[in-house]
């Protein structure tokens, strides 16, 4: 089947019966050229997939129906047919999910690659809804599709090699969909296939595992922290060990947090260790909290991920963690991560961090680039305008004086605010820091602003 990429489209199509007679009774049909057929087809085609972006999928559903019957050789009929089907399954309720199931099982005896790809894949789907309503049959079928899973995956094992992998994904995508619907319907029988599935370790299976850590992921039950602890830990694929970690994090097992820090200590892939930190941030052990601390003074350990365990601790509301961070800043010799220090106390509002934020700012001793980033990120965080205003005049650096003008200019709803720039533009000495303020005035919606600007013009 071809591939069904959604567009938006803006064509309108309607069609009834023709007649012209004085009576009428409509008259015996013209013979139609076939390219106007098509045109009519296409024409209706484009309207229900207008009809399916808009969101009526009800509408699309009858424009995508009439398709079929009126041009039911038509080279898009079995597209039509497809969206038939999916529009019906979007509209939901056992009525329009078993009208979609027809429509599918239809297109099957009509259309060969009906049997695969996203036509197989909805059926599965829309079975598996059926199946979680009561429906016998579709149960039937969904436990039977998931099932096959192993069976052909110990096939593909025993005779395949990479390079005879398919190129595509649909049969996964169809294999996932039934494994989905199982786990949905039926946990206890659908797990044991799916630790099957995860237990594979040739290429040909490793877009399959990927998203099957995903379903084991979604189902709480006391096997999903040990699966995913072992996927973790021996998974070949450094994309599906990755997944696992991250969703350890919604495991609330302490056996996760020693994985998790084990991880941190001994693994050599960055990238896994990035998801354990995020992990770590995530969980409600407050071990999480202290391995981060850890990990953001270790020797040795790159400076990129040390950012990242001072952002995720500055996510977190503690006063511990409000502390460390601060103690952290004056132990630090590298300017990006005083800068991610300061990034991630400007986060935590009611902690003081703001006038602490300012401290920085004016302490001449410090890197003027840090200097700066602490007085905007003082501005963001609260700090009053009140605060700021004096400082224009208590420091010299022309650069401070610059970040000044420019925090002035981020709280231009505020009347003290606008004055301070009205009062730089017209008395600094400095013609760069009025050009500055002037510039910064042009943004300002204040209304007293325009006037300002035409009496400077004119005086």
């Amino acid at each position: 089947m071809k591939a069904f990429a959604l567009v938006v489209v803006t064509a309108a199509f309607s069609a009834g019966p023709i007649s012209d007679s004085p009576s009428g009774v409509a008259r015996a049909p013209l013979a139609v050229p076939v390219v106007f057929k098509q045109d009519a087809a296409d024409s209706l085609y484009r309207a229900a997939r207008d009809a399916m972006s808009r969101g009526d999928y009800n509408g699309a559903a009858n424009l995508f129906q009439r398709l079929v019957a009126q041009y039911p050789n038509a080279s898009i009929a079995d597209e039509a047919m497809y969206y038939q089907a999916f529009s019906l399954y979007r509209l939901g309720g056992s009525e329009k999910l078993k009208a979609a199931r027809d429509v599918l099982k239809k297109g099957k005896a009509k259309y060969s690659s009906f049997g695969r790809g996203e036509p197989a894949s909805l059926r599965t789907r829309i079975c598996g809804e059926l199946a979680r309503q009561g429906d016998e049959e579709c149960a039937a079928e969904v436990a039977s599709a998931a099932s096959k899973v192993t069976a052909k995956a110990s096939a593909k094992t025993s005779t395949s090699s990479s390079s005879a992998c398919p190129k595509g994904d649909d049969e996964d995508d169809e294999r996932i969909a039934a494994l989905n619907a199982l786990l949905q319907m039926d946990a206890d029988r659908a797990l044991p296939i799916l630790t099957q599935v995860l237990q594979r370790r040739d290429e040909c299976s490793v877009a399959l595992r990927r998203k099957a850590v995903f379903l084991v992921s979604q189902k709480r039950t006391a096997g999903t922290a040990d699966l995913l602890l072992k996927i973790a830990r021996s998974d070949p694929d450094s994309e599906v060990r990755q997944q696992a970690v991250f969703w350890l994090s919604q495991v609330p097992d302490e056996r996760a947090v020693d994985m998790l820090e084990d991880i941190l200590r001994n693994s050599n892939d960055d990238e896994l260790k990035d998801k354990a930190l995020f992990a770590l941030s995530q969980h409600r052990s407050g071990r999480g909290s202290a391995i981060l601390r850890e990990f953001a003074v270790r020797p040795g350990a790159s400076e990129e991920l040390r950012g990242k365990a001072i952002f995720w601790l500055g996510q977190r509301a503690s006063q511990e963690n409000n502390d460390f961070l601060r103690s952290l800043y004056s132990r630090l010799t590298s300017d990006e991560l005083k800068e991610k220090v300061l990034f991630s106390l400007s986060q935590r509002r009611g902690m003081d961090n703001e006038q602490w934020l300012m401290n920085i700012a004016v302490n001449d001793r410090e890197n003027i680039e840090l200097r700066k980033k602490a007085l905007f990120w003082a501005g963001q965080s609260g700090v009053g305008i009140d605060a700021i205003i004096p400082l224009y005049s208590k420091i010299s650096d022309q650069e401070m004086k610059e970040q000044v003008i420019f925090v002035l200019s981020q709280r231009g709803k505020t009347p003290a605010a606008v004055d301070k720039l009205m009062d730089i533009a017209r008395n600094d000495k400095n013609p760069e820091l009025r050009k500055k303020a002037i510039f910064w005035l042009g943004q300002s919606r204040d209304p007293r602003v325009q006037q300002f600007l035409i009496d400077m013009i004119n005086r």
